[in-house]
């Protein structure tokens, strides 16, 4: 699912187990990742929400949480901050799908 809004993204971590992808349309990194995501929504569907939201179009949202480099994957549980992998360390397919195998256990 694609976030669109503040209040989306508000409505989206508010309960449960999320992982929120910060993104841009113009990133290499991203656009690597990306064909993976549907793959991974699969794999951790009864674990956590795997959700996308582009920086560029909610720029307040990567304000609120000091995103500074995309790609970012954030970690929430019940509305709260768990974790997060920066974009430094989010550079390739095996980088994030190690990250998203650690979170939860």
């Amino acid at each position: 699912m694609e976030i669109t809004s503040v209040e989306q993204w508000d409505e989206a971590i508010a309960s449960g187990r999320v992982i929120i992808e910060v993104y841009a349309n113009w990133c290499p990194d991203c656009k690597r990742i990306e064909p993976t995501l549907p793959e991974w929504e699969k794999t951790y569907a009864s674990t956590f929400r795997l959700l996308r939201c582009n920086r560029d179009e909610v720029p307040d949202i990567a304000e609120r949480y000091d995103v500074m480099g995309i790609p970012s994957f954030l970690v929430f549980e019940e509305g709260e901050l768990r974790g997060r992998l920066l974009s430094r360390d989010a550079k390739s397919v095996k980088q994030v799908a190690d990250f998203l195998a650690k979170q939860y256990k």
